[in-house]
């Protein structure tokens, strides 16, 4: 990942999460050459995306607790320290969905919701 990536503040990854992790792969190499890795994780595969060589973004499975829901894009803001933005998050009127947790070999992220209604997530890379 580049390091400008890396940056506070800084949009870093695009995750879809889907109920149809083949059909979204099949779909969006149609429409835009998008090549896939996937890579095994604990209890799951994560499908990693790439363009022109570079890793962009990712897709997996809704978790089982998820239900049915529909499949969604979401996006990841490089933060320093995932703790402190989920406070800040709760002390500016957001609400937490994931609390912070970590992602082994990749960092620690948080899922929260904007006054607004709009989700993002919050994301420290170890790497």
């Amino acid at each position: 990942m580049d390091d400008a990536l890396k940056q506070h503040g800084a949009f870093s990854w695009n995750e879809l999460m889907t109920n149809d992790v083949a059909a979204a792969k099949k779909f969006y190499t149609e429409a835009f050459d998008w090549e896939f890795k996937d890579e095994p994780m604990e209890g799951m595969t994560y499908t990693v995306v790439k363009a022109g060589g570079k890793d962009i973004g990712g897709i997996m499975a809704w978790p089982p607790e998820s239900g049915e829901m529909p499949a969604a894009w979401g996006a990841y803001v490089t933060v320093n320290d995932v703790d402190e933005t989920a406070r800040k998050v709760e002390t500016a009127g957001g609400k937490i969905h994931i609390p912070p947790r970590d992602i082994p070999g990749v960092g620690r992220f948080c899922v929260f919701q904007d006054p607004q209604g709009a989700y993002i997530s919050a994301i420290s890379y170890s790497m």
